[in-house]
């Protein structure tokens, strides 16, 4: 059976992708995944069937070669960033925020895809002001 790590997987939606260790790149749909599991973490590595499908590549009956990394692990692994480090991010989050101030002035919403990465954005900003 191939081998491989987790590339991307989306959990609402159902599906990812899988980069096996030559490099090509396999579906994953949620129904591959192994029983009890819900979700899979992008590194995490991964072993399973392969079926040609029309669209390319398919993972089937994956199994899971390492547990995803615990909350206690990700925490230890985000270390704190320097104060000078993040003036750059803070002074191009003010410019971000400030565009997209003028959408609302305007008296529009952002479109679906901008305000996902927008928000996205703020969330790995808190995270690393929290850290």
């Amino acid at each position: 059976m191939p081998t491989g790590k987790v590339k991307w997987y989306n959990p609402e939606k159902g599906f990812g992708f899988l980069t096996r260790d030559d490099g090509v790149e396999v579906f994953v749909h949620s129904s591959a995944l192994p029983s009890g599991t819900s979700e899979l973490r992008a590194g995490q590595r991964v072993e399973f069937g392969i079926v040609d499908s029309r669209k390319g590549p398919q993972a089937l009956q994956l199994r899971l070669l390492e547990a995803p990394p615990s909350v206690a692990a990700n925490i230890a692994k985000h270390s704190r960033k320097k104060p000078d480090e993040l003036i750059p991010i803070m002074e191009d989050l003010v410019k971000l925020l400030d565009g997209l101030s003028d959408v609302y002035r305007r008296g529009k919403h952002p479109d679906a895809k901008e305000a996902k990465q927008v928000a996205s954005l703020l969330r790995k900003v808190a995270e690393d002001i929290e850290a």
